[in-house]
């Protein structure tokens, strides 16, 4: 049987990274099935195309996962291939917590043959042998003897072979650049960012966060071995397409366990597995001197850090509390000092938010070391704690809403300014923190630092302001780049300049070429 594991897009803008699931379940399927995989973010798929792919590559089984902002999609693209008598099998956060919606047992129409509730690594292998029979059950979940939830254990990890899954769809070189860029030091021509897990759960909580309620609060982890192995493979593989790999540890709170992940830290370096990496890590774990000093020794080059808010009493509202926003500083500089930079998270909308949030909040920013500030808005997800005490409130104003996903658009009123300034303070934020000017200043503020450093952020900061202002089009990109033309020139010239004072001098000028004869 031939499937086809998909990944919806949310139509707003490229992902950086493919999904770690469908690699994950490729890796499970039981021998004797064949399995595609298309990321919507990749290969822009409508139910048209989606449909006629299945009908024509003769798909026996489509599994569909996704996060609640791009169910919507995943609902319309599932209805069409089921249409064209397709089994679609659906699974993730989203469809654990909302089975019924997904099945049409909530008023709506039925999405789903099967879905598949929590983690699928134990479950994934039957319900491809039971599709394969025409046997499919609605629901599937992991459970013991008992009946209880069971979690998988991650010691036993399965291989994913990097060295031979067909990633050219993720491939971040632009196509017309690859030969040129493959012939520079180092080889650019291939760039791709690949999702890795080394753990999961974690016993936080936050409020508005499913992690939790998907994962656990009880951590789990793999072997070293294991993970060392894997950045081994890909590692190798980018050498052998004289291209670049970056992995993106998905992890919900990557050192969660520090004396764990000082042990993996020191494993990798060990073994000569360094890769650049991100990871996510909350800035209460970040005091620790030594667990810094690993991250950048074993090639950690971003931190992504969920900061929240500058407001203490907003974080003990959402039950962040461990987060101190007197530290954000002094964790921020002692990455820096490592030349490791973080992608700061900040949720607007939030209970003790007024208007000026996005001023004040850019106002501590700009005391801190260059990095990738990001704004949301406050989002009530199905069954977080969040949701439910809004909902108990009656402060939801569109219950359902990611049956129609409209980005940075809010799904409750908040209690100290009106959904409209929420939205304004957003796009505040992000015009603030994206503009030429701060792209330069951000640049500038590495001047102390090799030119590699500064043309990382100038790149980083064009793709994360796409986040909120879409650069979906080329059109786009070259009103971006005409906006910023001052900085690319002066790294465009600092560039030339460095090539010119490396490139070795004319050999016959020199006389070096008449040495180099005599000598023989």
């Amino acid at each position: 049987m031939r499937i086809l594991l998909y990944n919806p897009d949310n139509g707003v803008t490229r992902n950086f990274m493919p999904h770690l699931w469908m690699f994950l379940l490729q890796a499970l399927t039981p021998a004797g099935h064949e399995v595609v995989l298309i990321d919507g973010n990749a290969q822009p798929m409508d139910e048209a195309g989606i449909a006629r792919f299945v009908r024509e590559q003769n798909i026996g089984l489509v599994g569909i996962g996704a996060m609640t902002r791009m169910i919507a999609k995943a609902y319309r693209m599932a209805d069409a291939i089921r249409a064209v008598g397709v089994p679609v099998v659906m699974g993730g956060p989203h469809v654990t917590e909302e089975a019924d919606e997904a099945l049409g047992r909530s008023g709506g129409p039925r999405h789903a043959d099967a879905v598949a509730l929590g983690e699928a690594d134990e479950t994934w292998p039957k319900i491809v042998e039971d599709a394969a029979r025409g046997k499919l059950k609605d629901i599937y979940a992991p459970v013991d003897d008992f009946g209880q939830e069971r979690k998988p254990s991650l010691k036993e990890y399965p291989a994913i072979p990097w060295d031979k899954i067909n990633l050219d769809q993720f491939n971040l070189v632009p196509k017309m650049a690859k030969r040129t860029l493959q012939r520079i030091s180092d080889g650019w021509g291939t760039f791709r960012i690949i999702p890795m897990e080394s753990g999961r759960g974690c016993p936080y909580g936050c409020e508005f966060c499913t992690v939790t309620g998907f994962f656990g609060d009880s951590i789990r982890f793999r072997t070293n071995e294991s993970v060392v192995n894997e950045l081994l493979l890909l590692k190798a593989r980018a050498r052998s397409e004289g291209g670049q790999i970056a992995v993106f540890f998905i992890d919900d709170n990557f050192a969660i366990n520090i004396k764990r992940t000082k042990s993996l830290l020191r494993d990798i370096i060990a073994a000569g597995a360094q890769v650049h990496w991100v990871a996510q890590i909350s800035a209460n774990l970040l005091r620790d001197e030594e667990l810094v000093d690993l991250i950048a020794a074993s090639g950690g080059k971003w931190v992504f850090i969920g900061m929240e808010s500058i407001d203490p009493t907003n974080l003990a509202d959402v039950n962040k509390g461990f987060n101190k926003p007197g530290e954000y500083a002094a964790v921020l500089q002692r990455l820096a000092q490592r030349n490791v930079y973080a992608i700061t998270s900040f949720i607007f909308g939030m209970d003790n938010d007024t208007v000026g949030v996005a001023e004040r909040t850019l106002k501590e920013i700009h005391t801190w070391p260059a990095g990738l500030p990001i704004f949301g808005l406050l989002t009530p997800l199905p069954a977080t704690p969040l949701y439910k005490r809004l909902e108990a409130a009656g402060r939801l104003t569109r219950p359902k809403h990611w049956q129609e996903f409209i980005p940075f658009e809010m799904a409750h009123t908040p209690l100290k300014m009106t959904i409209a300034e929420a939205h304004a303070e957003v796009k505040a934020g992000w015009a603030h923190a994206y503009s030429p000017d701060a792209m330069a200043q951000a640049v500038d503020s590495l001047k102390d630092k090799p030119l590699g450093y500064r043309i990382n952020i100038f790149i980083a900061r064009m793709c994360f302001r796409g986040i909120y202002f879409p650069q979906m089009g080329p059109l786009a990109w070259l009103k971006l780049i005409y906006q910023n033309r001052r900085t690319i020139s002066s790294l465009v010239r600092e560039g030339f300049a460095t090539w010119r004072g490396r490139r070795p001098a004319n050999p016959v000028a020199n006389g070096s070429l008449q040495t180099g004869v005599g000598a023989t």
